[in-house]
């Protein structure tokens, strides 16, 4: 048995296990954002019996306060693009699961409701025009084919942390005009900022807070020298924008935040993902290498495939009704997107991986309505260029070893994948 057919027969029986776990459990004893199951990579038959038997669902048993589950496609679509019901503002509690903890409220755009998040959002928008991208493609294309040239020939490295996080932390110093040198910080105060108290990632809240306390820090004076000295870059533009020159320093850095976890994470994760997804399934994989303009639709397919951003919760600003369910004023209601992107109802054979599929953008990983991902074209452009580059040089990229995901409900992501390349 090859490495592949191992461990695609190891996740088959975690699959099994969790299947029965699942289908024996009372579902109202379900809590779909327990953590464990996204490191395991077993919440899909949770999810799958959620959409059949109780699309919308009130979780009572979780650690955390309760919550509403919305698990179907056009469900979820209705909440998101209902913004004068559902809330993401961070006085309500923002955009995750769990409430913003006291003394993180630092307000981003994707964290505010109209008038204000259209306005603060417009200031960013110039950084991703179609002219832009153009631009950035060049630069995308040059720094792959240097990292790509750089790996090592039949041995074992981890995808992650030289291909995934490089390339996207590259793309991130760019777009903020952020000290080459010092890159890797943006890697960190983006883990840090999103990480549960037992990812292990940071040690204590006091760790924290202090080194979000250096990301603000270090962009209050690339702050204060893009105000005196703009360049084409995200803080000249938020500093010289009326909607955002006035900004209060908690204010700044939850828009710092949202850029950076937003260009991190989406990127980075499905960058490794594409990896992942292809040697899982290698009749698609050698699809792709007959075929080298089907990278059109297995991007899409893999951001569908992987869901970057599992959910997006808003909070109702009155009582409503969805799915027969009455949702009152107060609760909070948690999108999955990760679900959503394996509704049946809507995308056929949802739970297969499928490069050449007709309508591969209808998934919801950028969310839909005002509040969707600002940068999504740039996330493509990044992976397409990649893939491209890829192809160009490896017959293949071989998966010899279990990834190891992030503890996270809202992050689906990889701290590693090991991997080799022959030749």
């Amino acid at each position: 048995m090859t490495v592949q057919a191992a461990l695609r027969s190891d996740h088959a029986d975690r699959l099994r296990d969790a299947r029965l776990e699942a289908y024996a459990t009372p579902i109202e004893d379900f809590h779909p954002g327990a953590p464990r199951l996204f490191q395991s990579d077993t919440i899909w038959p949770w999810f799958e019996r959620l959409r059949k038997e109780a699309p919308v669902h009130y979780c009572t048993k979780a650690p955390i306060e309760p919550y509403w589950s919305v698990t179907r496609y056009h469900d979820i679509m209705h909440v998101d693009t209902n913004h004068a019901i559902f809330s993401s503002d961070v006085s309500n509690g923002g955009i995750m699961i769990r409430d913003v903890p006291p003394g993180y409220e630092w307000p981003s755009f994707i964290a505010m409701d109209e008038p204000r998040h259209g306005e603060q959002r417009k200031t960013v928008q110039p950084m991703f025009t179609p002219d832009h991208l153009d631009e950035l493609a060049v630069l995308i294309r040059q720094r792959a084919a240097k990292v790509l040239d750089s790996l090592p020939r039949n041995e074992t490295f981890n995808w992650v942390e030289k291909v995934s996080i490089e390339l996207t932390t590259q793309m991130l110093a760019t777009l903020f005009d952020f000290p080459f040198e010092e890159r890797r910080k943006l890697t960190r105060w983006s883990d840090v900022s999103t990480a549960l108290p037992k990812s292990g990632i940071v040690s204590s809240e006091e760790e924290r807070r202090r080194e979000l306390a250096d990301c603000a820090e270090t962009f209050g004076r690339m702050w204060k020298a893009r105000q005196a000295e703009p360049g084409r870059d995200l803080i000249s533009m938020m500093a010289h924008s009326e909607a955002t020159r006035h900004m209060t320093p908690d204010n700044l850095l939850g828009n710092l935040i949202l850029l950076i976890v937003g260009g991190n994470d989406t990127t980075r994760n499905t960058m490794t993902a594409s990896v992942l997804a292809l040697n899982e399934n290698p009749a698609e994989y050698q699809k792709l290498r007959d075929n080298p303009a089907l990278i059109e639709t297995m991007v899409p397919e893999v951001i569908r495939w992987q869901t970057p951003l599992a959910h997006m919760r808003r909070t109702a600003l009155q009582d409503t009704e969805l799915g027969g369910k009455t949702i009152r004023k107060g609760d909070r209601v948690v999108m999955w997107y990760v679900s959503g992107n394996r509704d049946e109802e809507v995308i056929e054979t949802p739970d297969a991986f499928i490069i050449d599929r007709k309508r591969p953008r209808i998934h919801l990983s950028f969310g839909f309505g005002i509040h969707r991902c600002v940068g999504m074209r740039l996330a493509e452009l990044q992976l397409r260029i990649v893939w491209q580059e890829i192809l160009k040089r490896f017959d293949r990229i071989e998966v010899v070893g279990e990834p190891k995901r992030v503890y996270s409900s809202f992050v689906r992501g990889y701290e590693s994948l090991p991997v080799r390349i022959p030749g």
